[in-house]
């Protein structure tokens, strides 16, 4: 487009600042190009009018502005020979009733992997369309499709995308719920998804999206009034046991990271912790470490190794791996405050109940008392410097006079 040309000031969109494609009026009566104003309101969560300052609900309506959007396209084919793009109509938004029939397609075997496709593509579309197929019941209906699968015990057309689309839509508290009260095989189909190793296409993909989808289900249970289900509790172990197995290579980075989040979330009760330590969890957490993840992953695996090391078992199986106790070490002061805390508690547990002469020596070997007389020095809180100097000290006859040490003589001076 020439830059000498003036567009009149009313096709511009405040947000963007570009000419609109499809215009459309909000409550406060300021008109907005639809993806502008979607995203403003349901991306970014703002809940008042970038101009006037006015309320904007999230529920509100935008109204579409067809005159004014008839007359940009009017001027763009006058100024077509100026390099001016001609703006074309937009798809008309979803509607409540277009969601209705698609669902209503899902019970025709011909019409539903073709169905489920189409919800996909809206679900990707826009923050509008996710709302839409929200409230039009689609996650519910998503659910019940991969329970039938499971039911069936059968690959159906259309697993992936059911799983994908409930990666993209807001899953109701109240649907998940009803669902849980109503049919306990909904984690029982999510286990289950996770347990197919073959006759799946895309399925590390389908196996990420899986655990997706158990954690969102996870997150509504705990993080709402539904305490009497108490589902974290009742996890059954084959769903424990799926998830640790498929954690260093059935699953995305994505998937690694729900799943960790899953885990956590159980760890509370001890009969889970007492499943994932027996599953071999504490192992594959230290592989993971080892193998330098993103800062999220590593406070989630210091977090579950933490409580995982609360208990003997646990520990046993924490300083059976040869790396265990260096990759720990590593992590503190590089990483997070969280991390910190979270790795500072498990060289805790482990000097307090745990350190036999062998173990003493291999944390003098990685550098675990140098790390300690670092914590002693750095801007730590208290409660922290206070760990270090506690481990410092119960083993000091041990570690005093160290050739592993540094400075000998600054390490007597700090336990004194």
């Amino acid at each position: 487009m020439d830059e000498g040309i003036e567009v009149p000031e009313y096709f511009i969109c405040p947000i963007s600042l570009q000419i609109m494609k499809d215009p459309v009026t909000a409550i406060t009566g300021i008109t907005y190009d639809r993806e502008s104003i979607e995203h403003w309101i349901f991306t970014n969560k703002n809940t008042t009018c970038p101009v006037t300052k006015q309320p904007l609900p999230i529920d509100s309506d935008l109204t579409p502005n067809h005159t004014l959007r008839r007359l940009i396209q009017a001027w763009c084919t006058q100024n077509a020979e100026l390099g001016i793009d001609r703006i074309p109509t937009p798809k008309p938004p979803l509607t409540k009733t277009h969601v209705l029939k698609l669902l209503r397609d899902l019970n025709d075997p011909k019409l539903q992997h073709k169905s489920l496709m189409q919800l996909e593509l809206l679900a990707a579309e826009s923050q509008r369309n996710k709302k839409c197929l929200a409230e039009g019941g689609v996650p519910k209906a998503m659910i019940l499709f991969i329970v039938n699968c499971h039911k069936k015990g059968q690959i159906e057309k259309g697993l992936e995308e059911a799983l994908s689309i409930l990666q993209f839509v807001k899953v109701p508290t109240e649907d998940v719920r009803v669902l849980l009260k109503e049919n306990d095989q909904v984690l029982d189909s999510l286990t289950w998804v996770l347990t197919i190793d073959d006759g799946m296409e895309n399925s590390v993909a389908v196996k990420s999206h899986a655990v997706l989808v158990l954690k969102k289900i996870i997150q509504k249970t705990h993080d709402s009034d539904t305490n009497n289900l108490h589902v974290l509790e009742r996890l059954k172990p084959e769903i424990i046991e799926r998830i640790v197995r498929i954690l260093r290579h059935g699953v995305t980075q994505q998937g690694v990271g729900a799943a960790l989040h899953v885990l956590l979330s159980a760890c509370p009760w001890g009969r889970n912790r007492v499943i994932m330590v027996e599953a071999g969890l504490v192992f594959e957490l230290v592989e993971i470490e080892l193998g330098a993840p993103e800062k999220r992953i590593t406070e989630l695996t210091m977090a579950i190794l933490f409580h995982l090391c609360s208990c003997a078992n646990g520990r046993a199986k924490f300083l059976s791996h040869e790396g265990s106790i260096a990759v720990v070490t590593e992590r503190i002061l590089k990483v997070s405050l969280a991390v910190d805390d979270r790795a500072m508690f498990v060289l805790s547990l482990i000097s307090k109940f745990s350190a036999t002469n062998m173990v003493l020596q291999e944390m003098l070997k990685v550098g675990t008392v140098s790390k300690l007389c670092m914590v002693l020095q750095a801007g730590q809180a208290k409660y922290l410097k206070d760990q270090a100097l506690e481990m410092l000290k119960a083993h000091s006859e041990v570690w005093k006079n160290s050739p592993c040490l540094a400075d000998p003589s600054f390490y007597a001076t700090l336990i004194r």
